[in-house]
């Protein structure tokens, strides 16, 4: 098989096959379609880049390493997932250094299609701002949690497996983080009213935020 970016999920079954029968290539497409998403759930455990890169990096060479087991995983998603949780904890029980915080991203693609003038795309891009601001305040669980449902696209179940906690307790985080963004944000949409954009402002928040509310 020729190396081509992966982008449906629904081929990992064999991809998986394949991998395990030692196709280099479909390791490789396996490994870029899920690195960002465990790059950025180990950056929220393990706070830092380069402990980030090494966890993931360590998750796959462990799974190369075992590949004749990859056909027999079922769901290879929360298999993953639940690794690169334990792979970075291991990593920071091995750590002692100081730890920092990068901005966790807030995606900004589509402001101009609910802002069409230099003061709307202004307003909202500040409002993205608060946002961002917003998800980098939540209590650490509440906002792994949010990202790996908003950003990763988990479902509720898939986040209580990983982490090992109940549906219930992953709803809870995402009312906490859902409502403290809202808090945020609402100057922002006050003042759009003013301005005669508010419904604009609202489908923004709205769409930013569905899939967060929709995954139960």
């Amino acid at each position: 098989m020729n190396f081509a970016a992966l982008n449906d999920e629904h081929q990992l079954p064999l991809l998986q096959e394949q991998a395990a029968a030692g196709d280099q290539s479909a390791f490789r497409r396996i490994f870029h379609f899920f690195f960002e998403r465990l790059h950025r759930f180990a950056f929220s455990l393990v706070k830092t880049e380069e402990g980030a890169v090494e966890v993931v990096d360590d998750v796959f060479i462990k799974l190369w390493r075992n590949k004749h087991a990859l056909a027999d995983i079922r769901n290879l998603r929360i298999y993953l997932f639940a690794a690169t949780k334990n792979t970075a904890l291991n990593y920071i029980a091995r750590q002692s250094g100081v730890k920092h915080t990068e901005p966790l991203s807030v995606k900004i693609e589509g402001i101009k299609t609910f802002a069409s003038s230099p003061e709307q795309i202004l307003i909202m891009t500040e409002m993205m701002a608060k946002m961002n601001q917003a998800v980098e305040s939540l209590p650490p669980k509440c906002r792994i949690i949010f990202n790996m449902v908003r950003e990763d696209g988990l479902k509720y179940r898939e986040v209580a497996e990983i982490l090992h906690i109940s549906i219930h307790t992953v709803d809870a985080q995402m009312v906490i983080a859902v409502s403290r963004i809202r808090e945020h944000v609402k100057d922002y949409i006050e003042f759009s009213g003013r301005t005669g954009f508010q419904k604009k402002s609202l489908l923004l928040l709205g769409s930013l935020l569905l899939e967060a509310v929709l995954y139960s």
